[in-house]
């Protein structure tokens, strides 16, 4: 039983808090997760709900830099020894309003050493290849036109990939992760096999930049939304979840995701075979989380009877 949750609600295989994360991991039991995968907020750079508990919210970086890991460490003490927890982020930028320069902030970085200082263990990390077009776009920044090329090129840089930091839990896996790799996760129009499938599939996934993920595939995408639904600012693309769990899970185990959002992991580890428990802090969130789960159960059920 999870203690100072607001609201929650339950499957067959997957339960949902509307709680705070650390207060809601921090009573499940020890050494119970199999894997966890989830995007953190990224420290003040979006503010996803009013809430004083929310790690977006907190007034300075070493706030926030605190509360998380408070998370961290009750995360080491439900995950399963050898075990892996896989952290999706993304370099911040530097802002001259509030930074004082335009450049770049290693938020990758401080996740790594927040995590080593807990206690886990650095085992991998991988890039995710954005568009800069698209974030050029999107956020208009000055140094991803072209124009500041022509102008001065000091003040131009790359676009911002997205990471995929994994570290693991010091001790032996009683019950390995095992087995050949049976299919591909990830942009199927990129991928062919020669006939070792297996092989075939973790060549591409060992490699150290990933460009074969398809960028607008993210819950949003493959499930009925109301129309007042809130649109979550920046959903996980679901490649990423599926390949991570593919890897680093058994079916069975028991996926975490502390910062649910409006299901995305949770929507894998159904679909995978997995049991899922997610903490989501914000109510509009949890809601749709929770009708992403129920509808990622009934297609699993059609499946099955079919």
């Amino acid at each position: 039983m999870v203690d100072n949750v607001i609201e929650q609600s339950s499957g067959d295989n997957w339960q949902i808090y509307n709680a705070d994360c650390v207060e809601a991991v921090g009573n499940l039991p020890d050494d119970s997760v199999g894997f966890s995968v989830f995007s953190p907020p990224f420290a003040s750079l979006y503010t996803y709900s009013n809430s004083e508990r929310d790690m977006g919210n907190c007034a300075s970086d070493s706030d926030f830099w605190r509360q998380f890991s408070f998370l961290i460490a009750e995360l080491l003490r439900v995950m399963q020894p050898g075990r892996l927890v896989s952290v999706h982020c993304m370099q911040m930028p530097r802002l001259k309003s509030k930074d004082g320069f335009l450049g770049i902030r290693d938020f990758r970085g401080e996740i790594v050493d927040c995590f080593e200082d807990a206690g886990f263990q650095y085992r991998s990390e991988v890039c995710i290849w954005k568009d800069p077009v698209t974030q050029m776009q999107r956020t208009k920044s000055i140094g991803l036109l072209h124009k500041q090329v022509c102008k001065d090129s000091t003040m131009s840089r790359q676009g911002l990939a997205d990471y995929v930091c994994t570290f693991g839990k010091p001790g032996e896996n009683a019950e390995p992760v095992s087995g050949e790799l049976d299919y591909f996760a990830g942009d199927q129009s990129t991928f062919r096999s020669e006939g070792r499938l297996s092989i075939d599939v973790w060549q591409r996934y060992a490699s150290p930049v990933w460009m074969d993920i398809n960028p607008s595939n993210t819950l949003q995408y493959t499930t009925a939304r109301d129309e007042e639904d809130e649109r979550h600012i920046c959903p996980l693309q679901l490649d990423v979840i599926e390949r991570c769990t593919q890897l680093w899970s058994n079916p069975g185990d028991v996926i975490l995701s502390p910062f649910a959002g409006i299901g995305s992991e949770g929507h894998i580890a159904i679909k995978t075979g997995r049991k899922f428990i997610g903490v989501e802090l914000k109510p509009s969130y949890y809601r749709i989380a929770c009708k992403n789960m129920r509808a990622a159960e009934d297609s699993l059920s059609e499946k099955t009877l079919f």
